[in-house]
């Protein structure tokens, strides 16, 4: 006999609804990391208001609510996100950093006032040519590099040209296929140790499970009655790239 595992049913609607809209959307997840470089000062403090994030799809705005961090303090592989949110997927191809005012250097315990006007009007540009896929969740790093992006003036002011690398990397999956006949309805779950992911086929049988991490997975088909369930074992999900399991055929 089958196994049967109970969800809350608030839970289950909004896996379900959430899991829907997945299907029908070309979105991917986007989360902005800064880390650093070294840099010979005590202190250097950096205000980022909003990050544009520019793809062939058009311009994503995502604000930023950490206000006032000090960068020195993310280095050797430790970073903070700036900021996360869904944007339409497509070709990555820019990415501005607008800061606010507030920007410091502390040298010698003396804090000094930071002037970056290009980067708190139109924002700081960086150019990238990479692939954004639907469904998969992207970390975009940003590697503020502080002992290149300081500059002391004659007069002992100091000028924020802020050096960045920006480096995009896949961290998730997704997993898609067909049920057929789609007059099934079926919901379709997608299981790893004591985790569970689910999605509701839409009206063409077609079923997509996005922000997925890699891992194998027991996918189970149940569909309406007079449809018989169907499992499949150890699929494999890989970052970076979607499962696609085809046409899954449940049986009357």
């Amino acid at each position: 006999m089958k196994k049967l595992f109970i969800i809350p049913a608030l839970a289950l609607l909004a896996l379900f609804s959430s899991c829907e809209n997945d299907s029908k959307s070309s979105l991917t997840r986007v989360n902005i990391k800064m880390t650093d470089g070294p840099g010979s000062y005590d202190a250097l403090l950096i205000n980022v208001k909003e990050v544009h994030v520019i793809t062939s799809e058009g311009e994503s705005v995502l604000p930023v609510n950490s206000g006032t961090f000090d960068i020195l303090k993310f280095r050797m592989g430790k970073d903070t996100l700036l900021a996360s949110q869904d944007i339409p997927a497509g070709k990555l191809q820019e990415i501005r950093l607008v800061l606010n005012d507030g920007n410091k250097v502390v040298v010698g315990g003396v804090p000094y006032n930071l002037t970056t006007p290009s980067a708190q009007s139109s924002g700081l540009k960086l150019k990238i040519n990479d692939d954004l896929s639907s469904g998969i969740e992207y970390t975009l790093t940003l590697d503020f590099d502080a002992a290149k992006s300081i500059v002391q003036t004659g007069n002992g002011k100091y000028i924020l040209k802020p050096v960045i690398r920006a480096i995009p990397n896949a961290v998730s999956g997704a997993l898609a296929g067909t049920v057929a006949p789609a007059a099934s309805a079926a919901k379709v779950y997608a299981i790893v140790g004591t985790d569970t992911t689910g999605a509701i086929a839409d009206s063409t049988g077609k079923f997509f499970l996005s922000g997925m991490q890699a891992g194998t997975y027991k996918i189970d088909i149940v569909p309406q009655s007079p449809y018989q369930p169907k499992s499949l074992l150890s699929v494999q999900v890989n970052t970076g790239s979607v499962t696609n399991l085809g046409t899954i055929t449940v049986a009357p």
